[in-house]
Parts: C-alpha cells; structure tokens; sequence
C-alpha cells in the first residue's frame, strides 16, 4: 500500500508534501476514491482535496467513468527519467555482491530483437575468463538468458520468433527444433530459472533468470556461468537461490512493483 512505502519515511504525521506523494502513488495503483482513500488511511476529504490539486496539475486524470489515470505531467516525468535510466549501473552493486558469493561470472542481458545483448559482465576471482563481452548479441535459444526472457513469453510469440531468427546449431547441445524449445521452457516456467548446457560454448554451463522492468516486462535476464567440469548440475542448481534474490533486487531497483503482465499479453514484442 502506497502509505507503507513512503509515509514510514517519517517517524511523525506525515506533512502536506508526503501526503501528496501518498495520495499520488495511490492514485497510480488504483483507479477508484474509495481505493485510494483505504490505501492510504487518509480522511475522504484530503484525500479529495489533494486528488484535486493533482488533477489540476495533470499529474492525475479522471476518465468519463470516474477511474484516475496517470496524467500527463507524470508521463512527461517518467519519459524523462527513464531517458536517463543506465540500466547496468543500477545492476551493477548487485551483480558485484553475486559474484563475490558464488566465485563465478556474471552475465546480464537485454532482448533486442530476436536476440540477446549482453549489458553487463563481472568476472569471478578464477584465473580463466568467459569468452564474452558487453555488447556480444547472442541467439536467443541457446542462452540461458534468452530461455529465461521468452519463457515469459506465450508460445504463439515463441514460436514466431524463432522461425523468424532461425534455429542454428551452435554446438551439438543446441535445441534446433521449436517443439523441443516449447518443452524446454515449460520446464523453465516450473523452475523459474533456465539452463544453458553447454548450448552456446561447448564446455561452459549457465543458470539464468528473468529481470523485470518498471513496467513488470521481462526485458532483461541474469545469468551465473560456470565451467562444465568445475560444477556439477546439482552444485549448478544451489546457485539458483542467490541467483533469483539478487534478480528480484534488480528488479525492483529498476522499479518492478511485483505486478506480473497481462498473461493474455506478456510481451510487447512482435
């Protein structure tokens, strides 16, 4: 609720300007007044009266039907925020702590196209290096990565990009086939993590996850690598615990609020 995540912020009552805020945040999460006034536990008539002050402002509108709608003020904010937004800054604290606790590389990705480019990279303290590299686009289906992005995709939109990018065999581990692929990523769906074995470089094996964006979209994945023969698939699949919490804590950094996509509509991508 929009009261527990800025007016415990202050020890006192809250001023006149965090009110505004509360009642602001409320407004955008839901579309009623009686909504917005149980959210926050203020009194009907401040929360009426800073409604009012917000919609004359255009940070708030009200449609025909009596529902509030970001205004465009706030839209103007937010399209200038996230112009400025480094999406591998804010990533970066977090990867550093990951690598620094499982003593592997991590990698994190962005979809763009029909493919992944990888955003971020941090070495662990070993003496061999991944054969990547930030701005490396790898395919999609051979990534531990890209499983992890479409497999919060619908398979209509999966199956239409694939056929579009094609399936190349990278190494003899690759699933060259959409039926296979559709298999595997149910099996993502279950674990919520994805696995890349030995799919893309022979020899070196990755467990991934999704990151969400502001929006609750799967934009962006995580991704440990390791050496086949340094771990096991068991010592492998331990790792998943830290590497779930720390996509959670980049998510919600980027702004995800816990809200999945529209299941009808879990990918802007054609």
């Amino acid at each position: 609720m929009a009261e527990k995540t800025l007016s415990q912020a202050s020890a006192s009552t809250p001023s006149t300007s965090e009110k505004t805020l509360i009642v602001l945040e409320a407004a955008l999460e839901h579309s009623r007044f009686s909504e917005v006034v149980s959210a926050t536990g203020f009194p009907k008539a401040t929360v009426h009266r800073l409604i009012s002050t917000l919609a004359d402002r255009q940070f708030v509108t009200i449609d025909p039907e009596g529902n509030y709608l970001p205004g465009p003020s706030i839209l103007a904010m937010a399209g200038k925020a996230l112009e400025r937004i480094d999406i591998s800054s804010i990533a970066r604290p977090f990867v550093d702590a990951l690598v620094d606790s499982i003593h592997c590389t991590v990698h994190m990705g962005a979809i763009s196209g029909d493919a992944v480019i990888y955003i971020l990279r941090k070495d662990s303290d070993k003496p061999y290096k991944m054969p990547s590299r930030v701005g490396l686009s790898v395919p999609l289906h051979t990534t531990g990565i890209g499983k992890a992005i479409l497999a919060t995709y619908d398979d209509e939109t999966v199956e239409r990009m694939l056929t579009r990018a094609g399936m190349a065999q990278i190494t003899e581990a690759s699933i060259t086939t959409v039926e296979d692929f559709k298999r595997e990523l149910a099996d993502v769906r279950r674990r919520g993590t994805a696995r890349d074995r030995g799919e893309n470089v022979p020899g070196i094996a990755c467990i991934a996850a999704p990151v969400h964006d502001h929006t609750g979209v799967v934009r962006y994945g995580l991704s440990i690598s390791t050496l086949s023969i340094e771990h096991t698939d068991e010592q492998i699949e331990a790792m998943s615990g830290s590497l779930l919490s720390t996509a959670a804590a980049i998510s919600k950094a980027l702004g995800y609020r816990g809200t999945e996509p529209d299941p009808g509509n879990p990918s802007p991508h054609p």
